[in-house]
């Protein structure tokens, strides 16, 4: 686990933050409307990384953007289909269960992703191990849905 604690730490972390960002989304759009709240997230988080790329963080040459395949592309319009989807389900749902039917969805995708290596990652086989987490976290989400 050692070499792992800190990519680990850092997807916990990033998970936290995520719970904390659909709840702001989800303010947010009771002021503005949900399409309009998207929006601005976006936005924001594209001034946030200018600001970041114009002080000088990722130094990776931008001649290689075209070297990526078309498909990589997609996160973008993912990212607002994510932080819409968000925003909606939290006023309905609540943020434990949205957050918990998110990472059971999550964790299944990316069970498929890792089993059969999709967009050029390594390829992790799925194990028993790894269905029996599975599992677990259904029985999880079925509690939190009582």
């Amino acid at each position: 686990m050692g070499s792992k604690l800190i990519p680990f730490l850092i997807a916990a972390a990033s998970g936290t933050l995520m719970a904390f960002q659909g709840s702001l989304n989800s303010g947010l759009s009771k002021f503005i409307g949900l399409m309009k709240a998207t929006f601005v997230v976006q936005l924001t988080g594209t001034v946030i990384v200018l600001i970041a790329l114009l002080v000088g963080l990722g130094k990776e040459p931008w001649g290689k953007v075209a070297q990526a395949p078309w498909y990589t592309f997609l996160g973008g319009l993912l990212g607002v289909l994510i932080v819409y989807g968000v925003a909606a389900s939290i006023p309905h749902v609540g943020v434990a269960i949205a957050t918990t039917a998110i990472v059971v969805a999550q964790v299944t995708t990316a069970l498929v992703i890792d089993h059969f290596g999709m967009f050029g990652l390594k390829e992790i086989p799925f194990t028993w191990w790894k269905a029996a987490g599975l599992a677990l976290l259904a029985v999880g989400t079925k509690l939190m849905l009582n």
